[in-house]
């Protein structure tokens, strides 16, 4: 069941973050390679611009990484849907994300109808996105720790997305993940880092799958308010 969310009267207009901009945004990512429809409308349909701040909203649309403060950035609209793509393959319904951020992949997540968990190391991104949460009428259950701990009082998990680089993937991370479930992160050093799907086998056993070469910021321990 798609989640219902309360759309404002800018996101159905015409300007810089009507829904021209957006069709064009998605023509992008379809020709880039993204095929998954259900991922093309969740992306659609979620307002980019209210996960940035007022003064980055005309460039919400672009297919490009932006600034949220302390450090951390909104990941790139491709990135977020090859992520979303791999994620949905083998028809997840609980979802651990591993750094909320602005709290825009979270959104997309339960725009396409998922039980969302994500976790928020910096306090104030995490309250600034449950803001936005509410404002849009989303359900994500969301908490303030270390990420690298991931939810062990809500595992297993059918799929857990990891939005910070380790040089290594995170064993308790994928102590979470449910036999039969997937787990996508980048993995390398702070320069650069691959992309990769992780598969959970019945038996244990992990079936691992390079997406391509990504950037994104470092996945840290501890907490800040």
């Amino acid at each position: 069941m798609t989640a219902r969310m309360r759309l404002q009267p800018a996101d159905v207009g015409v300007g810089l973050t009507g829904q021209r901009v957006r069709d064009r945004l998605i023509e992008d990512l379809r020709n880039s390679g993204i095929a998954d429809e259900r991922v093309l409308n969740a992306i659609r349909t979620v307002p980019r611009h209210q996960f940035v701040d007022e003064v980055l909203a005309s460039r919400a649309y672009e297919n490009n990484a932006l600034p949220i403060g302390f450090g951390q950035t909104i990941s790139q609209p491709f990135v977020v849907a090859k992520m979303t793509e791999a994620l949905l393959r083998d028809g997840p319904k609980k979802v651990l994300e591993v750094g909320t951020g602005s709290g825009y992949q979270a959104a997309v997540l339960a725009a396409l109808g998922l039980e969302v968990f994500t976790v928020e190391r910096i306090g104030e991104l995490l309250r600034t996105a449950r803001k936005r949460f509410r404002g849009l009428g989303l359900h994500v259950r969301s908490k303030h720790d270390d990420g690298r701990i991931g939810w062990p009082e809500e595992a297993p998990f059918d799929a857990i997305i990891v939005t910070a680089a380790g040089p290594a993937l995170v064993e308790a991370l994928l102590a979470q993940l449910a036999p039969g479930g997937v787990l996508v992160a980048p993995v390398g050093a702070s320069s650069g880092q691959t992309l990769l799907c992780l598969r959970k086998q019945a038996d244990g056993g992990i079936v691992q799958e390079e997406l391509g070469a990504v950037v994104f910021v470092p996945l840290l321990s501890g907490m800040t308010d």
